[in-house]
């Protein structure tokens, strides 16, 4: 059975053609509809079936479109073609830390996180010794998240979006936060979760990640999927297009 199907699926953007130097030229521009814009479409006709249970990893250089499909997926984008279905709850690891008010400390910011996440403040009251121990953030959980660095930040966003129990994982370039250490921590603590056969989609710019993580892949390019198949061969295949850019 599909965790995640998605049908006939583009996105576009409008970008800006011409430059403007504030707010109120851009609102002049745009009322008197003297705006233009160029169309770029991030992705293009993406049909992919991702089976429960299944680990896909999404290969592609920079600008191929792999954050904007992970944003489509997990609904912080509308697609602006097709369809989008995902059965079950999902926990999107995206830019961790980018929702955090930075003038809250770091616990006040674990229930606000944790509540744009769709947590209940008493969830979160449970998990929030399990949260800051993860994020070994203590000495610093009352001080305002402004100071933080963002490695702090990401390892906070980390250690609350992976304390639900989730039946689908969006994980965006998220095992790259931190030391080494903690790089090793948050994928065994990705492992954990693959136990109880939580469906994964994982974007990552190395090809050994996926191959630790992934049972199946596909690569993106240019907003397309040009190749789908097992990791091993997606893999080898996506080395090869390294190789010869």
């Amino acid at each position: 059975m599909a965790a995640v199907e998605v049908k006939n699926m583009s996105m576009m953007f409008n970008l800006n053609k011409e430059k403007v130097d504030n707010l109120k030229e851009y609102f002049i521009k745009l009322v008197t509809g003297k705006l233009r814009f160029n169309e770029f479409w991030a992705l293009r006709d993406i049909n992919l079936t991702v089976e429960k249970g299944d680990r896909v990893g999404i290969l592609g250089f920079n600008g191929a479109g792999k954050s904007t499909l992970l944003k489509v997926i997990a609904g912080v984008l509308k697609p602006t073609e097709g369809t989008v279905k995902v059965d079950g709850v999902i926990a999107p690891m995206l830019e961790l830390g980018a929702g955090f008010d930075l003038n809250y400390s770091g616990k006040e910011n674990i229930f606000l996180y944790g509540a744009t996440m769709g947590y209940s403040r008493k969830y979160i009251k449970e998990k929030y010794d399990e949260i800051v121990e993860f994020s070994e953030l203590k000495d610093f959980i009352d001080v305002p998240v402004k100071n933080y660095s963002s490695g702090m930040r990401a390892r906070l966003g980390f250690a609350i979006a992976s304390a639900v129990e989730p039946e689908v994982l969006i994980l965006d370039e998220v095992l790259s936060v931190g030391d080494a250490k903690f790089r090793k921590k948050s994928e065994n603590k990705i492992r954990s979760m693959f136990d109880k056969g939580v469906t994964v989609l994982f974007v990552s710019h190395s090809v050994d990640q996926v191959l630790n993580i992934c049972n199946k892949a596909v690569v993106l390019d240019k907003g397309r999927i040009i190749a789908s198949g097992s990791a091993q061969e997606i893999c080898e295949q996506y080395n090869d297009m390294v190789k010869g850019k």
